[in-house]
Order: structure tokens, then C-alpha cells, then sequence
């Protein structure tokens, strides 16, 4: 009797994702991750990705608004990734503020992925 490799399943689990710089990290990428962009987010908030990079850009008419909105999508995001057994790094995960504003306004910002403090950049 022949032997038919495609009637024949192996099922393995996957511990690990793809190596990055490997070729098939891009298609993975867009596989895995594609759902974030689609996540339900404010109408605060964009979410761009580039390559394997995630920006969560959000606009309010304070800091604290920002920073309150962004902890909630953080929240989702790391919902999301828990739901489809990955994680989003917080050490390599940064936050910048970019504002107009010239008022005298506490400029720190508490925005927190996994639970632990994401750190504030200034470029």
C-alpha cells in the first residue's frame, strides 16, 4: 500500500513564535497580530502597525484624559493577547507625549501594560 503524505494530520504544539528576521516573521505578523488594528478602540484612538511595531496614537483635551484612555486600550490589547496566548513586551514597549499645550501642567504620564509601568520617552 502507497503512502499519501496528505491524508495523513500531525498536530504539534507551538510554544514559541516565528524568530524575528526570519522570512516568514512578516506573514506571521499579519496573521497573528492583524486583529489588534481591528480591536474596538475609541474614537480616540488610532492604531498603526509597521512591521512588527504596534502605535497606539490618542487624542483628548487633557493628559489625564490621554492617559486614562490609553490604560483602557492597553487593557484591551493585553486582554486580546492573553485571549490568543501571546504578550506584549512592556520593557520594550515606550510612551511619548506629544502635546501643545504651553500651561503648566504635570507632563508624566501612568500608562501600564501587563500590570507594570510602560516607560515615558522623550524621543
Amino acid at each position: 500500500m502507497d503512502y499519501d503524505a496528505r491524508s495523513t494530520t500531525h498536530q504539534i504544539n507551538i510554544t514559541r513564535g516565528c524568530p524575528q528576521g526570519s522570512c516568514c516573521d512578516p506573514s506571521f505578523w499579519n496573521i497573528q497580530y492583524d486583529p489588534v488594528l481591528n480591536l474596538q478602540y475609541t474614537h480616540h484612538t488610532k492604531a498603526v502597525a509597521f512591521a512588527d511595531d504596534l502605535v497606539l496614537m490618542i487624542r483628548a483635551d487633557s493628559i489625564r484624559e490621554a492617559e486614562n484612555i490609553a490604560n483602557v486600550e492597553m487593557d484591551k490589547i493585553a486582554k486580546w493577547a492573553g485571549n490568543n496566548k501571546t504578550r506584549f513586551n512592556e520593557e520594550k514597549s515606550k510612551v511619548m507625549l506629544i502635546t501643545r499645550r504651553k500651561r503648566k501642567e504635570q507632563k508624566e504620564v501612568a500608562i501600564c501594560l501587563n500590570n507594570k509601568a510602560i516607560v515615558q520617552v522623550q524621543n
